[in-house]
């Protein structure tokens, strides 16, 4: 059997991300918002590094031996066998455009694997954490996925169609599915919440995915990359309901 989370950690977890997305809102949809491109041609703004500095800090401040990887600094060895992994921005495109639907991630990761995912929508108010044997909480709420069953009217989220396959976006529309985009972090919530079935990312880094294996399994859904493998490090993401899981994954087959 998994060694439950210490719920003390996730809601430390909480409170830190959510500081970070409330330092993001300072710079949401400001028209003086400078925009850089990173060395893979990716955006990268002032928010973005700030919120990364905000979270260092205050992990560094109350668990000195933990490691931390983050998409903006370099990495931190620690020396407790825990590892906290962020995203200050998942979705900075969504971001820079105005878009509410930009997120906050944090994960811990211990010698089990995956302890704690925290998911921040800062502009829109909504925080979906989960802890290893504590559950899936949308602000406080339990929440689970849905039981939709087949890919007949399902709802399938996506971080971009421009990096899908032809023949796999024909075969998601011949299913009857219902494909929606400006995912990212928020199609995940939207799956653990139980608004829709799926969400995909075709390629992503582990830092985008870190804390969607044990926010889904929390609420009774499932995550793997596009080959079925569990985990985060794999290089891509498939978020279900779990009953479709196995369906979509053949379709994202090429």
């Amino acid at each position: 059997m998994a060694t439950p989370t210490d719920p003390e950690l996730l809601e430390a977890a909480v409170t830190i991300i959510r500081k970070a997305g409330d330092l993001t809102l300072q710079h949401f949809r400001r028209d003086d918002l400078a925009i850089d491109r990173k060395g893979d041609g990716t955006p990268v703004t002032v928010a973005d590094r700030a919120a990364e500095r905000l979270v260092r800090e205050e992990l560094e401040r109350l668990f000195p031996d933990d490691g931390i990887l983050g998409e903006e600094e370099a990495e931190k060895i620690g020396t407790s066998g825990r590892r906290w992994i962020l995203d200050p921005i998942d979705g900075t495109k969504a971001f820079t455009h105005g878009v509410p639907l930009y997120t906050n991630l944090l994960a811990l990761e211990d010698d089990e694997g995956i302890a704690i995912g925290v998911i921040n929508v800062p502009a829109l108010g909504e925080t979906v954490a989960a802890g290893r044997g504590l559950g899936c909480f949308a602000n406080g709420a339990p929440v689970s996925v849905n039981d939709h069953a087949t890919l007949d009217g399902a709802c399938i989220s996506t971080s971009g169609f421009n990096i899908w396959s032809d023949a796999a976006m024909l075969r998601v529309k011949e299913t009857g599915m219902q494909p929606r985009t400006w995912g990212d972090g928020y199609g995940y919530v939207l799956v653990a919440t139980g608004r829709i079935e799926a969400m995909v990312d075709p390629v992503a880094e582990l830092y985008d995915l870190a804390p969607m294996p044990i926010i889904l399994s929390e609420a009774g859904g499932r995550f793997t990359s596009y080959a079925g493998v569990e985990g985060p490090g794999h290089g891509s993401g498939v978020a279900t309901n779990g009953k479709v899981h196995d369906d979509i994954l053949a379709l994202l087959q090429d």
